[in-house]
Order: structure tokens, then sequence, then C-alpha cells
């Protein structure tokens, strides 16, 4: 997990980073727990669209667009806290998780229960890394050294 911070703490676009990586059914939990407390909720858009996949070639490091994939956004404004507004998006066509991902934003930008969303985000990172590093030695297991062949 990248440390981006401000002012000591990890950012919003961290945190959303981390949400948007994790699964579907706890973000959605989270965000239903939320909802009490967030008041009169717009929704201002939720839909699908395609968006392009950037790459950077390891070797000379341009950047391309490798394709299109598919994703679900949202964008909310929260009425009874100034208008504050969120936004969320997810791969894939889950409405609901992009929803989710909107609501935990605009919470967030509202101060509304962000040491629960922060408490939530760094319980999911530490997962995150945890399965990165799982990958990482499956995939060594795997590395051929050339110099042996």
């Amino acid at each position: 997990m990248n440390k981006e911070t401000h002012n000591g703490h990890t950012s919003i676009a961290e945190r959303l980073s981390v949400l948007s990586q994790s699964s579907a059914h706890q973000v959605k939990a989270l965000a239903e727990s939320l909802l009490d407390d967030l008041g009169v909720i717009e929704v201002l858009e939720n839909r699908t669209g395609l968006v392009m996949l950037p790459y950077t070639d390891s070797v000379q490091g341009i950047t391309f667009n490798l394709g299109e994939v598919l994703i679900a956004e949202a964008s909310v404004r929260l009425k009874d806290h100034d208008g504050v507004e969120g936004y969320g998006s997810c791969l894939g066509r889950d409405h609901v998780q992009a929803l989710a991902l909107a609501l935990c934003d605009a919470a967030l930008r509202a101060g509304i229960r962000a040491d629960t969303i922060t408490a939530f985000a760094d319980a999911r990172a530490l997962e995150l890394i945890a399965a990165d590093q799982e990958l990482l030695r499956q995939v060594e297991t795997t590395r051929v050294n050339m110099e042996t062949f």
C-alpha cells in the first residue's frame, strides 16, 4: 500500500483506492452501516461505462491504451451536510458497489464516521498486502533461472 499522506494521515484517495479493491460485499455492508448518519442522499449518477486502460511498456517506458474496461460509477450529494459530494467506481457492472463507494467517499469528505471508514480501510489494506505477498511467493516458485539452463 502506498503511504500517500496529508497532514500525517492516509488521504481520502488512498482509503478509497483500498475500498475499491476490497470485497464488494464488505464495502456494501460498510455503506449500509453509514446510511442513518448521512441524512438525505441525492444520487447524481449511477451508470456503467467504458474507460481506456493505460499500460506502460516496461522496456521503453511508453504509455499506451491496452484496451477498454467496463466500469460502474456513481456520484452522490449529501443534502444535509452542505451538499458534500462523493464519487465511486469499480470494475464491472455492480451499480450497488459503485454507489457504496460513492457514499463512503462523501462520508469521508463530510467527516461522518471517518474513524469507522478509516479502520475498515486499514484492515482491508493489510489483507490486500498479505494477498499480494502470497501471490508474489507463488509466482517466485515458478521463476526459471536462465543461468542454470
